[in-house]
């Protein structure tokens, strides 16, 4: 039940959709604004600016979601590839325009590329911190020698000023499920990084990490690379 696609279907088709409600591990369910995965580039905040230009080469957008990031690399001129876990979103992404759009976990590719881009949180979709130090393993066989990883995160600190940090797991572990329409998807673990783990977490497992944009409000975009493999 791709709960989340069918929210963005009924977007691409309508031009709106109903409320599509985030459940989450933590708190009340949230609203989740579908528009804001149609912006185009104009509409993007800096930092996905930022991002995209600092790609290169062969470029692989993951979790490209309806391939705003993919659709503003193509009509540049560089060579991307844009994947997703659902079925929907490609399908979306194909009729938006994005030459190659694929149905595929990143866990799964075996291609190469120069730049992995993982935009809109996208590093969440490793899970846990766990997730993500098995993610940085398989980035280094998914990555050119003097390839890059891009992505942006936050720190959720914030979060937890009124509420109890976890003892038994990183406070940047949460969980969440899709509503839309009385339908609920599955639930699914998402990661937020605090800038501090992730360059320690990054050093340790072989990546050098630079913080390549932090618009002050507690989002940032890190830029990782990996020039032993």
């Amino acid at each position: 039940m791709d709960v989340f696609g069918n929210a963005l279907t009924d977007f691409y088709k309508k031009g709106k959709a109903d409320i599509l409600w985030l459940h989450n591990s933590y708190d009340e369910p949230e609203e989740m604004p579908v528009d804001i995965f149609f912006r185009d580039f104009e509409e993007m905040p800096d930092l996905e600016h930022k991002a995209l230009t600092l790609c290169y080469g062969k470029v692989l957008d993951v979790g490209a979601g309806v391939g705003g990031h993919a659709l503003f690399l193509q009509e540049a001129g560089a060579d991307v590839t844009a994947i997703d876990i659902s079925a929907d979103a490609v399908k979306l992404m194909q009729q938006r325009g994005v030459k190659k759009a694929v149905v595929q976990d990143v866990f799964e590719t075996t291609e190469k590329y120069d730049t992995l881009l993982l935009l809109m949180n996208g590093i969440g979709l490793t899970g846990t911190l766990a997730g993500f130090i098995d993610f940085l393993e398989k980035a280094k066989t998914l990555i050119n020698v003097n390839g890059q990883l891009l992505f942006d995160s936050s720190d959720i600190a914030y979060l937890y000023t009124e509420l109890l940090k976890p003892e038994n797991k990183y406070y940047g572990e949460v969980n969440y499920c899709y509503e839309y329409k009385k339908q609920k998807g599955n639930w699914f673990n998402w990661l937020y990084l605090d800038q501090e783990t992730l360059i320690r977490t990054a050093n340790q497992n072989g990546w050098e990490c630079e913080i390549v944009f932090d618009d002050g409000e507690d989002q940032y975009l890190a830029r990782l690379t990996n020039n032993k493999h």
